[in-house]
């Protein structure tokens, strides 16, 4: 599972030196912080169902992108996401410390000509995230007999889709405004389900965010 995301990652980082070889338009970098919002998953076992995924927390990004056209760009992003992985079924609670690590190249098409100062954008790209357990395991822990929190990792393909505008306040800064949507496989290595379980749903991470970019010459 690990070389397969190692190469995952390797052709994602090609792609996007690739994507920035050629002469463009000029660079930007970007940092910013919001709230990740988890529309989570199920886990189904003859011991009853549960609900599971990560718990909703603050995210910070950064990235660098390549203006390759008047309105299109490409960028390299990593984001980070403060969640807990959790179980929750009958009343019953339990989780376990943890964190996530996304990194994906996207493509970002602007709505409106560089001589306007809103820019609206639509965004699309692939990439790899990595769901973390930074936590002991509990001992004894309630709902195992539906799945187990496991102090392990697990790298999930990613697809991000999303919109924003840029509102320009200097021809080399702009204020950013977003909403991207995290989308992967569920993280089976982390959140394991019993024997004769099914984990089912895709987690979705719904992020609004504030940023400011700086655009290189």
């Amino acid at each position: 599972m690990l070389s397969a995301a190692r190469r995952w990652l390797a052709a994602l980082l090609l792609h996007a030196l690739a994507f920035g070889a050629a002469q463009g338009q000029g660079w930007e970098l970007g940092a910013g912080a919001g709230y990740g919002f988890y529309r989570n998953g199920r886990v189904f076992a003859p011991a009853g169902i549960a609900a599971a995924g990560v718990r909703s927390r603050f995210t910070l990004t950064a990235w660098l992108a390549e203006h390759r056209h008047e309105r299109l760009a490409g960028e390299l992003r990593y984001t980070y996401q403060d969640g807990d992985p959790f179980l929750e079924s009958r009343g019953v609670r339990t989780n376990v410390q943890g964190q996530s690590h996304a990194l994906h190249f996207a493509l970002r098409f602007s709505l409106r000509g560089p001589g306007a100062r809103l820019h609206p954008y639509l965004t699309a790209g692939l990439g790899a995230k990595r769901y973390e357990v930074t936590g002991p395991e509990t001992l004894n822990p309630p709902l195992s007999e539906i799945a187990r929190l496991r102090a392990a990792g697990d790298w999930k393909a990613l697809v991000v889709a999303g919109i924003g505008v840029d509102w320009v306040l200097h021809p080399s800064v702009s204020f950013r405004a977003e909403f991207l949507d995290y989308v992967t496989p569920f993280p089976k290595l982390v959140i394991e389900p019993v024997p004769y379980a099914s984990a089912r749903g895709f987690l979705h991470l719904m992020t609004p965010s504030l940023s400011f970019c700086w655009r290189i010459r």
